[in-house]
């Protein structure tokens, strides 16, 4: 009969940790919905925007909507999501630097695309403090025409973007 009572015990001790816990979540939750922050719609069109900037402390963080490539082939799309990353990003007051994440899109991709992939990727971004990167084989984007699609995360101090 102590083992019964004892779990009982237990098991209301639990369920006020767990009252508690929720609570102190919830509370947090509001702080965090409190906290002072800003929030940016950048080129908003056709029910999206290329870029929606979160500015929170001395901190600002892009999140830049999936860039898609125009040309003849791939290496000719691949340069031209760069070129438009770039737009975006300069629009923001940053640069490939402030990048910290990549996600690449290739419709149909094959391991022979890899070598052209890392080269451009090289080119544009240089070997140094790159971004975390994540590319994926895809078997469509929105148009048939469209073999690429990258979109990015960048993070920019605020004392950066003040100078510009």
């Amino acid at each position: 009969m102590r083992m019964v009572e004892l779990f009982k015990i237990k098991k209301a001790e639990i369920k006020g940790i767990i009252i508690l816990l929720t609570s102190l979540s919830i509370s947090s939750c509001n702080t965090i919905q409190k906290s002072n922050f800003k929030k940016e719609y950048i080129h908003p069109a056709n029910g999206y925007s290329q870029v929606v900037s979160i500015t929170s402390g001395n901190t600002k963080t892009l999140y830049i909507s999936g860039q898609i490539g125009e040309g003849k082939d791939l290496e000719a799309q691949m340069h031209s999501v760069f070129s438009k990353l770039k737009i975006e990003l300069e629009t923001c007051g940053a640069t490939y630097k402030d990048i910290v994440k990549i996600n690449t899109y290739i419709v149909n991709y094959k391991e022979e695309y890899y070598e052209t992939f890392r080269r451009i990727r090289r080119e544009v971004l240089g070997t140094e403090e790159m971004p975390a990167s994540t590319l994926i084989g895809v078997t469509s984007l929105a148009k048939s025409e469209y073999l690429i699609e990258m979109d990015a995360i960048a993070v920019i101090p605020l004392d950066k973007t003040n100078k510009k």
